[in-house]
């Protein structure tokens, strides 16, 4: 199937961060990685003109396509199948917990400038522990661009740039894994970037176990706030006093001069609730 020549016939919009898959391999290995069987309902976010959507709709029960682009839905209308419902919709706008009853399968190639938007949306921040959206979603498919998807699956070993805020929001509620490197050649028009698809599967308890997790989620975002500083100063800079600081980090063994990005999730839990204990 010649995916190229269906593509360029279709007016790509940049404001919307439209670029087609037109890779067949890759399409056919995103069914494989999404595991989706005939007793599933999928929602698909982005699906363009439809080059997966088509495909999922064999495989899946049903298959709900969250489109913004008009000129999209009527080349998703043409499909013409019972079990494909489209809704014409910002997916950042959309209560996935109200299109249907079961749980679901989430397959999505995102406009990369909404990425983590989208993951927040769809997995709730770290402290929303009853999140409607994630409470529906068992297995997430995401294609992202491929620096994103390194900040996904890093921890504290990995090069600073990686390790951050992105890491901890997906890895608190999935488990992240990069299935694959896809090129920029795969799509049409090619971005200026290679991507990566991203498989989360949604836990049913986040992470760690702590006392405050608004509190866990405020020493986070102090600790990357400032990344030449050092998370004694970027707490302190969050609003931490400084003798709760020294005295936290101490009996937690953590060196005064340490950076966030060398702290690992654990390890933030531990200084979160030493920072409540000392307060």
């Amino acid at each position: 199937m010649n995916y190229f020549e269906r593509a360029k016939y279709f007016k790509t919009k940049k404001r919307l961060g439209q670029n087609f898959l037109i890779n067949g391999e890759v399409i056919q290995n995103i069914l494989e990685y999404s595991g989706v069987t005939p007793d599933d309902t999928v929602i698909e976010i982005g699906p363009g003109v439809g080059f997966v959507t088509e495909q999922l709709v064999k495989r899946a029960k049903k298959v709900i396509a969250i489109e913004l682009d008009e000129e999209a839905i009527k080349e998703l209308e043409k499909l013409n199948v019972d079990n494909l419902e489209i809704i014409h919709n910002d997916i950042l706008k959309t209560d996935l917990s109200e299109l249907c009853e079961e749980k679901v399968k989430i397959v999505a190639n995102i406009p990369y400038y909404i990425t983590s938007p989208i993951i927040a949306h769809l997995l709730g921040e770290i402290d929303d522990l009853t999140n409607k959206n994630r409470n529906k979603i068992t297995d997430i498919l995401l294609m992202v661009q491929e620096e994103v998807a390194r900040r996904m699956v890093a921890n504290e070993n990995s090069p600073a740039k990686q390790y951050g805020l992105l890491t901890i929001l997906s890895q608190f509620w999935a488990e992240v894994e990069i299935k694959e490197l896809v090129g920029r050649r795969s799509f049409f028009p090619a971005p200026k970037v290679n991507s990566a698809l991203v498989s989360l599967k949604v836990r049913k308890e986040p992470l760690l176990e702590l006392t405050d997790y608004s509190h866990f989620r405020k020493t986070v975002k102090a600790a990357f706030s400032q990344r030449r500083k050092t998370l004694k100063n970027c707490l302190l800079s969050g609003g931490f006093s400084k003798d709760n600081i020294l005295k936290s980090m101490k009996n937690i063994g953590l060196d005064e001069n340490v950076r966030g990005e060398k702290l690992s999730v654990s390890m933030f839990g531990n200084l979160s609730e030493e920072l409540i204990k000392n307060a």
